[in-house]
């Protein structure tokens, strides 16, 4: 028995030569990818190129493990859509089902982020991770503005006592995406992972990414955030 495939899809102000270049390029695509570590470089060669299916005419790609990519130009703006393949396929790849949805979740609206925000800038990140025994919204105060829709305003007292202000870029089931004015108009994505076969407790993450900060300022950035999600997610990683 397999589930209906899974799909997100978002619609990016940029042309679909340009979003696909944003695809296929490994330069481009360490722009908005995931975060930075030691792995970033591999996990785009395996994901991005490796045991991939292209079709440039129709900007279509099939990744590893059956997931695709669509892009249809719509004039200056470009609709994507990536669609899971189904669960029952591979039961390695199942067992890691929910948490693959929502990293790809994250990555697509990166994608539309970098490419509407900053094209061509270079980025900082930081990724934080832990048990989802704490939900990750309401610990950082998110709760008032997790109900809020894409593209509305938002400000408030962060959890590390600095104010946030900007708009809600994206909402999901489980995720919640706001850029951040203080970053350099950044991006602060937070969200769990449900409980799966595994990871049976589920899991929290941050993923904070910065432009034009000097070293100084993402220093502090970094630390007064890794000392914060240390408190609440003691057993949880920061890269």
């Amino acid at each position: 028995m397999t589930d209906e495939p899974f799909f997100v899809e978002v619609v990016i102000s940029a042309p679909v030569e340009e979003v696909w270049e944003a695809l296929r390029d490994t330069e481009q695509i360490r722009r908005w990818h995931g975060w930075h570590c030691d792995e970033l470089d591999k996990e785009i060669e395996v994901i991005y190129h490796q045991n991939v299916v292209e079709s440039a005419a129709e900007y279509r790609l099939d990744v590893q493990g059956g997931d695709r990519f669509e892009l249809t130009g719509l004039g200056d703006r470009t609709r994507l859509r990536l669609t899971r393949a189904p669960r029952g396929g591979n039961p390695e790849w199942d067992a890691y089902y929910d948490d693959i949805t929502e990293g790809w979740i994250t990555f697509v609206h990166q994608l539309r982020f970098a490419l509407e925000r900053h094209r061509g800038a270079d980025r900082r990140t930081v990724y934080l991770s832990g048990p989802g025994g704490e939900p990750v919204l309401r610990a950082a105060g998110f709760a008032a503005v997790a109900g809020l829709a894409p593209g509305s305003p938002y400000e408030l007292d962060g959890p590390t006592g600095e104010r946030l202000r900007g708009e809600v870029w994206f909402r999901s089931a489980h995720q919640l995406g706001l850029t951040v004015a203080g970053w350099g108009d950044g991006l602060l994505v937070a969200g769990r992972t449900p409980a799966s076969p595994a990871n049976p407790e589920g899991g929290a993450m941050m993923v904070l990414t910065a432009y034009g900060l000097d070293d100084e300022a993402f220093a502090a950035l970094e630390s007064r955030w890794r000392a914060w999600w240390a408190r609440h997610f003691p057993a949880g990683s920061a890269a």
